[in-house]
C-alpha cells in the first residue's frame, strides 16, 4: 500500500476514495473498506483513504480528546490487510479546518485526488464549522458519485469507535472484540526497564506507551510477533501506582514459560481477559503475592479456553 503523507498538491490519477478516522477500524469500518475496494475494482480505479493525524477531537480539545484505540502505524497496517492500494494522512491542522465545505470539495476531492467515487457513512460531516454533510456532497458533484454507508450493528448497538472505547474502559473486553472483529491489541516495541520485574520473579517485557491507552488494569493476554504461534502472557497497562507516581503509560507483560532477550522486537498484545484494576499496595512483597495470584488467575482463564483454539497461528 502507498502512503502519501500529507495532501498532494495535485492529483496523479482518479482514485475511488473513502474518508474518515478510522479509529480502531472496527467492523463498521471494515465495512466500508470492503466495499470501497469493490467499487475500485468495479471501475477500475486505486482504492484510496483519505484519513487525518491528528485525531479532529485531539486538535480541538487536546487535553479531553478520547484516547485512541489505535496507533497511526495499525491503522495503516488493517488498510493494507484490507486491500486498500492508497492511504493519504492528511495534517488535520489549522488550514483544513478553515477551509468551507465547497472549498474541501473541489480543493481537496477534485484538485488534489481527483475522486471519481467517494464513499462516506451517513452520519459523515466536513468542512468549516462541520457545516457539510452528504446532501452537499452530492449537490457539487459533477465528476464524481457518491455513496452512502449504512451502520453497521453488532449485538444490537451500532459499530463506532465510541462503543469501543466504553467497552474497553468498563472491562468488557469480550464485546470490544466482537464490535472490532478481532481482539483489542497494542502494538510497540519492547524497550529497557527498570528489571524491577526479574527481581520479583517475574520478568516482564515493557512497552513504552506514546499517549495513555483505553484500557487500564490486569489482563489475561497472548503475545505476537515472538514466533509461528501465540504466546500468552498475564499483563498490566497503566501508570503502575504501586511503583511510580509519575502517571506516564506503561504495558508490562509476563510472558508464560519463555526465557529470551527480546528487546527491540516488535510485538503486539492481544487482551482477552480482564483479571482487575490496578491498585496501589503496601510494599514489593505485597505486590509480589498479587502478581502470583494474578498468574494463578491468567492460567486458569486459558486453562478452561480451548487449547487448540489458543494456540492456532495467527
Amino acid at each position: 500500500m502507498r502512503v502519501i503523507r500529507g495532501l498532494p498538491s495535485s492529483a496523479d490519477g482518479p482514485v475511488a476514495l473513502t474518508i474518515g478516522n478510522f479509529d480502531g477500524v472496527h467492523r463498521g469500518h471494515q465495512a466500508m473498506l470492503s466495499r470501497l475496494t469493490e467499487a475500485a475494482e468495479d471501475l477500475a480505479l486505486p482504492s484510496a483513504v483519505l484519513t487525518f493525524d491528528p485525531h479532529p477531537r485531539e486538535f480541538f480539545a487536546p487535553g479531553a480528546a478520547p484516547p485512541r484505540v489505535s496507533s497511526l502505524r495499525s491503522k495503516l497496517e488493517a488498510f493494507a490487510e484490507q486491500g486498500v492500494t492508497r492511504t493519504i494522512v492528511a495534517r488535520f491542522d489549522r488550514r483544513l479546518v478553515s477551509l468551507t465545505p465547497d472549498d474541501f470539495i473541489e480543493d481537496v476531492l477534485v484538485r488534489r485526488l481527483d475522486v471519481r467515487w467517494v464513499l462516506v457513512g451517513e452520519d459523515f460531516r466536513f468542512g468549516k464549522g462541520r457545516a457539510g454533510d452528504i446532501s452537499t456532497l452530492r449537490a457539487a458533484a459533477k465528476t464524481f458519485s457518491v455513496e452512502a454507508m449504512r451502520t453497521v450493528s453488532v449485538d444490537h448497538e451500532r459499530a463506532s469507535s465510541t462503543a469501543v472505547r466504553h467497552a474497553l474502559a468498563s472491562g468488557n473486553l469480550e464485546h470490544a472484540a466482537a464490535l472490532l472483529g478481532r481482539p483489542f491489541g497494542i502494538a510497540g516495541r519492547v524497550a529497557h526497564g527498570a528489571k524491577l520485574g526479574r527481581t520479583l520473579g517475574f520478568p516482564t517485557a515493557n512497552i513504552r506507551l506514546k499517549r495513555m491507552p483505553p484500557i487500564s488494569g490486569i489482563f489475561a493476554v497472548r503475545v505476537h510477533g515472538l514466533g509461528d504461534h501465540p504466546l500468552r502472557g498475564v499483563a498490566s497497562v497503566g501508570v503502575r501506582p504501586t511503583i511510580d507516581d509519575k502517571g506516564d503509560p506503561l504495558l508490562e507483560v509476563f510472558i508464560f514459560d519463555f526465557d529470551r532477550n527480546i528487546y527491540g522486537h516488535r510485538v503486539e498484545v492481544e487482551f482477552l481477559h480482564k483479571l482487575r484494576d490496578e491498585e496501589r499496595l503496601p510494599d514489593l512483597d505485597a505486590l509480589k503475592r498479587r502478581i502470583r495470584g494474578d498468574v494463578a488467575d491468567a492460567k486458569a482463564y486459558f486453562a478452561a479456553k480451548d487449547p487448540v483454539a489458543e494456540l492456532a497461528p495467527r
